[in-house]
């Protein structure tokens, strides 16, 4: 069966019973020539003892979906995930994991590959609803379905479903999911959008959104399977009424440590000493005590919020953490801040580079380069725990991507400011928003470093506590309150404006209203970090590290090009060799000289501006017979330039040969008497002669 929907300016179908028959369910979704293939399927055997869904999403791309063969060593899609495929599995997998019962603990494995892209319509999004439509057929208990729109500003009017063409001038950028009441997911950048902006970019994404749903009803009432049960874990309520009444106390002040080693620490011992007084009376409800003190934990924190108006910390409900920023603190980086909030530290160090350091990306679309990239690490010890280090997670991969987005919005264009642009983020202590923190220490290593970024970013992490009609929003948030909480939103900008919002939930989605309180409130935290960081440095230093590598630019004649370079490259890498700089070369005659001191970059000028110099009119040059004729002789007055002396101008009286007078390897003064148009030099050595006598 297939269905099909008008979707912008395009048409959206999916089709199902042809391809994949032995998954749990397919779908093969299509917009133009782009085709996403999506399966769900999840074991027959239930994996008991465990207190989370086991749930993997992934995506990926096929290089033959663009007719190309990938270009590593292997010749094939390699194991390790591209950026892009990471990104793209973490946004579907964010908006469908809090829609499944959390006592489904059947292995579940949903996978959306792209086997054709063209090259107008990106296909993640479609990725997404295929994602939705084969969980929504499958026999999974799923309570969806929902489904993404990308949504941009381009001279201020939104559009819906935007080419690539379109994405790459937009002012901004929102991948927003929804589900038929509410928003579920939102995730995007701009440039410097006001709260209303964001707003509503988000609301036009939901509207459009609905029929994407209504499509996958439809085809859920035709051929969608029965779903299978979800037993209901039944609890011992003799043992819930007995760790709440005895517990309760010792619990409320384990919670209320101010500082977060303690708290887990005091938290872990009620719950050590709970778990070995309950087991002796009751043996078999060790499943039912961890239960009981997890919803006992929740309860405490959720109330303090809602009831007292009070957080664990002390903190008023928009108060945000005491702040520190210091500058320079690594003294060989090109620029550096240590920035720490609360208990959550980032350590932001910004690297130049020269056009050889770009990021090459291997990706659907073709190679392409990115000039500023910011990676992000978080290693065990900055939670004071133990783990074996390895490869960049999808945790690292994604917070690297927001906070990256987030700075983007400020870098100079690579046309004012040529240089590759590094930031990485080292976290060296976390209690939450440690993403946010990144941006922060980023923003002022940028600063340190000397870039000439627009303006100062920070950014904060909003929580979000829902009890009945009573909606809490909560500033800077704890990793408690994450835990705990019912919504993680993270927005970050300027003291203009927002560059990166991320918004993740774990209830069925949130209103204009709810959002609009979040943004509002989000403001008035990143306005008071943007005060504190200040406090370490308001605006770029003037000039760059004396480690980073010094850039000069310099204009030449696009004709010249070829005798800066030389016969394979011979005459360009010996001016690098010989100053020990890096020199690129564009067609438009752009030199860009890149230096470890300013005495070498100015010994590169020299050597460019020997091979690249144009003969001047009247000007007298030192030059080299290279060539005797019976008519005259040639002189190279400029590496790789040489006129004609002709046999008239070679002495005052008159030559017979000009063998008689200069001879080739010779070295003489001439003077410039005229270039015709076809660059022909005339020179002359008569001239000098008769000036001088």
């Amino acid at each position: 069966m297939k269905v099909e929907t008008k979707f912008g300016d395009a048409v959206i179908s999916i089709e199902t019973g042809k391809i994949a028959r032995q998954a749990g369910a397919s779908v093969v979704v299509r917009m133009g020539e782009t085709i996403i293939l999506a399966t769900a399927t999840a074991s027959n055997d239930k994996r008991e003892g465990l207190d989370f869904v086991p749930l993997t999403v992934d995506y990926l791309e096929r290089f033959y979906a663009v007719g190309r063969i990938p270009g590593n060593f292997f010749r094939r899609e390699v194991g390790r995930p591209s950026e892009k495929e990471t990104l793209t599995s973490r946004f579907i997998d964010r908006p469908c994991r809090p829609l499944f019962n959390k006592n489904w603990t059947y292995e579940t494995q949903v996978i959306a590959q792209a086997i054709s892209v063209d090259d107008k319509y990106d296909p993640d999004l479609l990725a997404m609803l295929g994602a939705s439509a084969a969980l929504t057929l499958s026999d999974i208990p799923f309570a969806g379905p929902i489904a993404g729109a990308r949504v941009v500003k381009i001279n201020g009017q939104l559009i819906v479903n935007p080419t690539q063409a379109q994405l790459e001038s937009a002012d901004l950028a929102l991948i927003v999911a929804a589900s038929q009441e509410a928003v579920v997911m939102v995730e995007g950048g701009a440039q410097e959008a006001s709260e209303a902006e964001i707003l509503d970019a988000v609301f036009l994404a939901k509207e459009v959104i609905q029929p994407l749903l209504n499509l996958q009803l439809e085809l859920q009432k035709a051929h969608g399977q029965e779903k299978r049960a979800v037993e209901e874990i039944t609890r011992n309520d003799e043992v819930l009424a007995k760790v709440a009444a005895d517990y309760r106390a010792p619990m409320l002040e384990a919670l209320t440590t101010k500082l977060k080693q303690d708290r887990q620490k005091k938290i872990a011992q009620v719950k050590a000493e709970a778990l070995a007084a309950l087991s002796e009376s009751y043996p078999d409800g060790k499943g039912d005590i961890s239960y009981a003190l997890h919803n006992l934990e929740s309860e405490i924190l959720r109330g303090l919020i809602v009831r007292d108006k009070k957080r664990i910390d002390g903190r008023a409900l928009d108060e945000v953490r005491p702040i520190d920023c210091e500058i320079s603190y690594l003294p060989r980086a090109h620029g550096s801040a240590l920035f720490t909030r609360g208990e959550t530290q980032s350590l932001g160090v910004t690297t130049l580079g020269t056009s050889y350091d770009d990021q090459r990306l291997d990706t659907l679309i073709g190679d392409t380069s990115k000039t500023f990239m910011l990676h992000y690490n978080f290693p065990p010890y900055c939670t004071g725990e133990v783990k074996r280090l390895g490869a960049p997670g999808r945790r690292e991969i994604g917070h690297g991507a927001l906070a990256e987005r987030a700075l983007k919005a400020v870098i100079p264009p690579h046309e004012t400011f040529p240089y590759t642009i590094r930031v990485v983020s080292e976290i060296l202590e976390s209690n939450g928003s440690s993403s946010m923190a990144s941006v922060c220490s980023g923003s002022l290593s940028l600063m340190d470093a000397g870039v000439p970024i627009k303006a100062p970013v920070a950014g904060v992490a909003m929580g979000l506590v829902v009890e009945g009609d009573q909606v809490i929003i909560l500033t800077d948030i704890l990793g408690d309150e994450d835990h705990l909480g019912d919504m993680d939103f993270k927005v970050a900008g300027t003291a203009a404006g927002i560059t990166a919002v991320q918004m993740d939930i774990k209830i069925s989605g949130v209103t204009r209203e709810i959002m609009s309180r979040a943004l509002e409130q989000a403001r008035g935290g990143r306005l008071h970090i943007l005060g504190r960081m200040k406090t370490a440095i308001e605006k770029p230093k003037p000039e760059i590290s004396p480690y980073a590598p010094k850039m000069t630019i310099i204009e030449i004649n696009p004709e010249k090009i070829k005798d800066l370079i030389g016969p394979g490259g011979k005459i360009i890498k010996s001016i690098q060799s010989e100053t020990e700089t890096r020199l690129e070369v564009e067609d438009s005659g752009k030199v860009t000289i890149y230096a470890p001191t300013a005495e070498k970059a100015e010994a590169a000028v020299s050597a460019v501006r020997r091979y690249t110099q144009e003969p001047e009119i009247d000007k007298i040059y030192r030059g080299r017979v290279v060539k005797i004729m019976d008519f005259g002789a040639f002189v190279e007055i400029l590496p790789g330039t040489d006129g004609l002396v002709h046999i008239s101008q070679l002495a005052v009286d008159r030559v017979q040969r000009v063998s008689d007078v200069v001879k080739e390897g010779d070295l003489i003064d001439v003077k410039v008497l005229g270039i015709d148009k076809q660059g022909k030099i005339r020179l002359s050595r008569r001239a000098l002669l008769e000036d001088h006598n």
